[in-house]
Parts: C-alpha cells; sequence; structure tokens
C-alpha cells in the first residue's frame, strides 16, 4: 500500500514531537515517585506534546482537551493531597464551563456565524461574481482578480472559510477552467481569497483571540480592518503580475465574454449615440418614450456622480468647520471662591507681590494703631477685580446680547486637491458611461448595495461604538434573515425555450431551517473548545508547564524583536498541522503572558496572529481550504495541484506579516483614532 506525501509528512512531525519529549523528560524521578516542581513542569510539556500528536491523529480536539487536561490535573493535585484530588478536579471542570458559559463576548459568535449562512444562502455570490468579473474585464488574470474581491468582500458579510471556498468553487473555478486559466493559479486564488474571512472582520477568530487574550474585540475589529485590505491587494496584485508576465496562466477574456445583454430602452437609445448619460437626458424630451423609466436609468447613471459631490460637501463642511470658543468669562471653579478670582484678576492686571524690601505688603507691626478698613482709592485696585468679575458674570448670562456668528475656517489645502480630483473623477465616469458600464453598474448596485448597507450597519456601529460586538451581531442576523428572504429567487434558463430565464422561488424555511441547525453545530463545536481550552489551560498551570516555558524564553536573552519573530515562527509551524481553532485555545495562554515581558501590545499581537494563521488553513496536510475546493472541484483537478496553487499565496502572506510588523500603523492607526 503506498502511502501519500502528506500522511509521511505528519507521521514524521509527530515523531520529531515524540522523540524531543522523550528525549528531555527527566524519566528517573517519576521512577522514584519523588516529584518536585520542575518535574511537574516537564509533564505539562508532555501533555502539550501528546494534545498535538493526539490533534493530528484525527482525535476530536475539544474533548481531547478536556480528557488530558482532567488526567494531568488530577495528577497535580494528587501529588499535593491525594485524598482531596478527585474532589478538586471536578471542582475545576465545572468552574472552568461556567467562566464560559458566563462569557458575554461569546454571544457574538452564533449570531454571525447565523448571519454569515443567510447571507451565504442569500443567492447574491453569483450575481456579485458575475458583475464584478464584466467591471474588471479589462485587467489581466479578470477573473482571478474578480474571484479575490467577492471572496474578500464575502469575508465582511459571512466570516466562514468553508462556505466561501465552497460557494467560489461551484461558481469561478469552472469559468476559470473554460477561459483556460492554469489550474494552479485559480485553486490559489479560490483558496487564499477564500481564506480572508478569518482575518476580515466580523471574524470569528477575533472574538476567540479576545475572549481568550482578554483584549477588546472592537478595537481588535477596527484593527483588522486595513490589514486585510492589505492582503487582498496584495493577492489581486500577484494575480495581475502573473498574468501580465506570462498570459498563458490567465488569458483575458473574449470580447463577446465581455458584452452584456441590453434592455429594450437601452438599445433603442444606443442607436443615437454612445454616451449613456447624453442619451438618457436627451430622451427626456422624447415624447415617445415613457418618461418614468428614462429618469430612472437616469437617477441610477447619476448615482456615481451623487456620491462623489456628496463626498465633497461632507468634506467641506468638515474641513471649514469653525473652531468653537468656549467662554469661561465669569464661571467660578467648582471648590473656588471669589477670592480666587481676585487674586487672578489681579496678576492679570500686574499686581504681583512686591518683594519684602519694599515693605508696601508686608505684615505691619504690632504697634500700629491705625488698623483699619484700607481707603477706597487703597483698595481700588483689590477690589475692582471682584466687582468686574460680577459685572462680566452678569453680562455673559444676560440674554440680550447674542454672540457674534463664528466664522468658518479657512479651506485647507488639501481639500482643493481631493475637490480637483473629484471633479476629474466626475468627468471621467461621465464620458465613459456608456450603455454597457451602465447595464453593469446596475448589475454591481443590485448584487452589492445590499451587502455594503449591512456591512456598514454591522462593522460601522461596532467601529464607532454605537453598539457591542453582540448587538451588532444581532442586526446583522437579522439583516442576513431580510436579504434571504428578498433574494430568494434563483434564476435559471429554460431547457427547451432558448434564452428565456425563469425565476424560482427558494423555500425560506428551509433555508432558516439548515441555517439554525448549522448555527448550532458550529457554535457547539467553538463552546466545547473553549471549555476544553479552559481546562488545558488551567492543568497546564497547576502543573507549572507556563513557568519553564517562561524561564526557557527569558533564559535566551531575546531582544522584543527577536521574540516576535520566535513566536510568529512558531505560529507559523504550527498552522502546518492544527487549525486556527486548536492554535488560539491551546498556544494563546502561552504567549500571551509573555507579552509584558518583552513589552508587546496584545492588541498589536493579535493581529499579527490573525495574519498569520492564514497558513492554517492554506498549509497541508490539514489546509482544510484544499480539501473545500476538491470537494466540489472536477476530477482531474488534483490534490496536489491545489497545494501547489496555494503556495505562492502562502509566501504573500509572509510578505504582509512583515509589512505589518514593519509598520505597525496599518493595524494601529484606525484603533488609536478612534479609541483614544
Amino acid at each position: 500500500m503506498k502511502v501519500k506525501k502528506e500522511l509521511w509528512f505528519g507521521f514524521a512531525l509527530m515523531a520529531i514531537i515524540l522523540a524531543t519529549v522523550v528525549f528531555f523528560m527527566p524519566w528517573g524521578n517519576f521512577v522514584d515517585g519523588h516529584l518536585s516542581r520542575e518535574d511537574l513542569g516537564y509533564l505539562g510539556l508532555l501533555m502539550l506534546a501528546l494534545i498535538v500528536v493526539a490533534i493530528m491523529l484525527g482525535f476530536p480536539t475539544a474533548f481531547t482537551l478536556m480528557g488530558m487536561g482532567v488526567f494531568f490535573g488530577w495528577l497535580a493535585y494528587r501529588s499535593v493531597n491525594p485524598a482531596l484530588a478527585n474532589q478538586q478536579i471536578l471542582d475545576l471542570m465545572v468552574q472552568r464551563a461556567y467562566s464560559v458559559m458566563s462569557n458575554d463576548v461569546l454571544i457574538a459568535i452564533p449570531l454571525f456565524v447565523f448571519m454569515g449562512y443567510l447571507v451565504e444562502r442569500a443567492n447574491l455570490i453569483e450575481k456579485l461574481f458575475k458583475s464584478l468579473h464584466l467591471s474588471l474585464a479589462r485587467l489581466p488574470g479578470a477573473l482571478a482578480v474578480a474571484t479575490i474581491v467577492t471572496c474578500a468582500i464575502f469575508a465582511t458579510a459571512t466570516g466562514i472559510v468553508g462556505a466561501v471556498v465552497t460557494l467560489m468553487g461551484l461558481l469561478a473555478l469552472p469559468a476559470m477552467l473554460r477561459a483556460g486559466y492554469n489550474i494552479k493559479l485559480a485553486a490559489g486564488s479560490i483558496t487564499a481569497g477564500g481564506c480572508l474571512g478569518i482575518l476580515i472582520p466580523p471574524s470569528v477568530l477575533l472574538i476567540v483571540y479576545g475572549a481568550t487574550a482578554g483584549v477588546s474585540v472592537v478595537k481588535l475589529y477596527a484593527g483588522a480592518f486595513f490589514p486585510g485590505i492589505m492582503l487582498a491587494g496584495l493577492y489581486v496584485g500577484y494575480v495581475i503580475l502573473m498574468a501580465k508576465w506570462k498570459p498563458h496562466l490567465a488569458p483575458p477574456l473574449s470580447e463577446s465574454e465581455r458584452q452584456v445583454p441590453l434592455p429594450p430602452l437601452s438599445q433603442a437609445l444606443s442607436a443615437r449615440g454612445g454616451n449613456a448619460l447624453a442619451g438618457l437626458v436627451g430622451a427626456l424630451r422624447m415624447p415617445t418614450l415613457p418618461k418614468r423609466q428614462v429618469a430612472t436609468q437616469l437617477l441610477v447613471s447619476l448615482l456615481p456622480a451623487i456620491s462623489i459631490a456628496a463626498l465633497l460637501v461632507v468634506m467641506y463642511a468638515a474641513a471649514t468647520a469653525p473652531t468653537a470658543a468656549v467662554d469661561t468669562t465669569g464661571l467660578v471653579q467648582a471648590g473656588g471662591s471669589v477670592a480666587a478670582e481676585s487674586d487672578s484678576a489681579a496678576a492679570d492686571s500686574g499686581l504681583q507681590e512686591p518683594p519684602k524690601e519694599e515693605g508696601g505688603l508686608q505684615e505691619p507691626p504690632k504697634d500700629a494703631a491705625d488698623l483699619k478698613e484700607p481707603p477706597a482709592e487703597a483698595g481700588s485696585a483689590a477690589s475692582a477685580a471682584p466687582s468686574s468679575a460680577g459685572m462680566q458674570a452678569q453680562t455673559a448670562s444676560a440674554p440680550d446680547t447674542p454672540a457674534p456668528p463664528a466664522e468658518r475656517a479657512p479651506v485647507p489645502a488639501w481639500y482643493w486637491i481631493v475637490f480637483g480630483v473629484g471633479m476629474a473623477s466626475l468627468a471621467l465616469v461621465s464620458w465613459l458611461m456608456n450603455w454597457q458600464r451602465l447595464e453593469i453598474f446596475k448589475m454591481l448596485l443590485a448584487s452589492f448595495f445590499p451587502l455594503a448597507v449591512m456591512i456598514l450597519a454591522v462593522l460601522g456601529s461596532i467601529v464607532f461604538g454605537l453598539a457591542t460586538p453582540t448587538e451588532a451581531a444581532a442586526v446583522g442576523a437579522f439583516g442576513g434573515l431580510l436579504l434571504a428572504g428578498v433574494y430568494r429567487y434563483i434564476a435559471t434558463k429554460q431547457s427547451e425555450g432558448g434564452p428565456a430565464v425563469v425565476k424560482t422561488l427558494i423555500d425560506l424555511g428551509g433555508i432558516i431551517k439548515e441555517s439554525s441547525f448549522l448555527t448550532a453545530k458550529t457554535s457547539a463545536m467553538v463552546c466545547w473548545l473553549f471549555v476544553g481550552s479552559s481546562i488545558f489551560s488551567a492543568s497546564f498551570a497547576l502543573l507549572g508547564g507556563q513557568e519553564i516555558i517562561e524561564r526557557w524564553v527569558l533564559s535566551l536573552g531575546l531582544s522584543t524583536v527577536q521574540f516576535m519573530m520566535l513566536s510568529q515562527f512558531i505560529i507559523f509551524i504550527l498552522g502546518w498541522p492544527l487549525e486556527w481553532t486548536e492554535i488560539i485555545v491551546i498556544f494563546m495562554p502561552i504567549f500571551i503572558p509573555l507579552l509584558a515581558k518583552f513589552n508587546v501590545d496584545p492588541l498589536f499581537f493579535g493581529l499579527l496572529v490573525a495574519l498569520n494563521l492564514q497558513t492554517a488553513f492554506l498549509s497541508p496536510p490539514v489546509a482544510m481550504a484544499a480539501f473545500y475546493l476538491k470537494g466540489v472541484s472536477p476530477k482531474h483537478v488534483t490534490l496536489n495541484q491545489i497545494f501547489a496553487g496555494m503556495m505562492p499565496f502562502m509566501g504573500i502572506q509572509v510578505i504582509a506579516l512583515a509589512l505589518l510588523y514593519i509598520w505597525p500603523a496599518i493595524g494601529m492607526w484606525l484603533p488609536n483614532v478612534l479609541y483614544k
């Protein structure tokens, strides 16, 4: 029987792990039965190694974590007090399970998952992919670019990697293979683009990391937004570069494939001229054409211009907003007095304490008999301050003296640059808006606009502090339900009637039932993982495994840069045999206590981890994205071809990781601006 290369790799990795543990374990102390704190720490490392090997062998992750945690935790308690070991380990199980059940952050997971499954079944991804690949048809590698962009957009609406990879495998892979695309490039584009869902918000990975590390999920969402866009942009740049360098890998679309059938009104008007805006404006004066339909088409074609103009107006209002001058005249500081005001007024008027040699304000001698109320002229300067302060307070509170209108700030130079770019964009859009582009724009509007509204409602409410992640997830779940209800028509061509299209109504109740079942299944898996990882982490700490790892890392004398490189390298290697859930719940509790010792922000570390864990879906032998794609791809597409296609995109992930570390502002700028 021939063993596959992936199995050889897995077996070799497990053998290396077990051999390392066997070599470094102090077996003599275990035989004697005298276990010190150091020996218990080595038991913790043994537990960690056995967990990795058991998961690679296919044992259920959550229950393996619980079983190992309970057994080794019982050993830790037994080494202290054998009589209470059974009771203590059972108490630990209950406490850890209850702490997971009472974590409010985890409520957002089933809601976001439910939203993702509903949007997946709303029949939007097919329309979005078709409109995107038509609008990007002139770019090299247009189909692959459209695939990555579609995956990035759906990542913000679903966050479910398996669903996006499977759907794009059904839609994009046959289209790319028909167009003559290289199998490796096509497979790599689908799998890499589909994995963006674990980085771009609303990502379940960020919620799990936030709950594990005690980091705000809101800040994680704000920080992961630009790194996700950067990674998608690097993918697109790589595809365009390869298609330009080697055109046979991604042949351009033929002219017939770029054409969109025009409706009757557009066909009639296109004969009079190629520009859609000019044709629709002229059609308003034609009495033979339906005015309402023409006006609707004109409004749709003017939407880009209206959007640019509205953006310029909002930017002008923000750039020239007058500076609010706060008038504090007559206000007395809380806890102060009028005497304090008189002192400040005297100080403002130049009445400072004279030097002692002048003797004017020194303590008078005791024999001075004429210590009386000072005359008016002598105390006029001192008494003027309270009286003037009182007059100013009365004047400030008088309603019959309106404040002068505030003047707007001068227009900054950068606004005129943006204004010029906006006007040039308006002219370019008006000039390029032919009838074909108008129809493509209408397709984009119908497929992307509903998603954009839902994405802005969910992510905008989270990032700008209008709602908690749980509340925003509830809004997203309701929005997904509305989308599934509105877009539940599947357009199918008749088998015998030529090009006619029939719309088939999908059972909305069946969609909700299936989505609810899948949500319950996924949420149960995540919650059991949290319970198992919580018990495992507690047992690992009881055994002292964390202390051994900390001492080992600190003994290396690493700088912050070296520690970050070591930790990210370990996570990158762990992404080959393990999934991201196992890495987060098992290894993050080991790394997080070390962050404070190297002055590393847990938020920034989480962004690096989320970007790094893209490899968990793209690296063999566990690469789940490859198996998702293989399940829906034609028979001639082999698993090795899919693996080979994913390798360049893994290299791009390493480049993105380096860029984020070199320029941390890519991820930290938005959280710092919004949550100072």
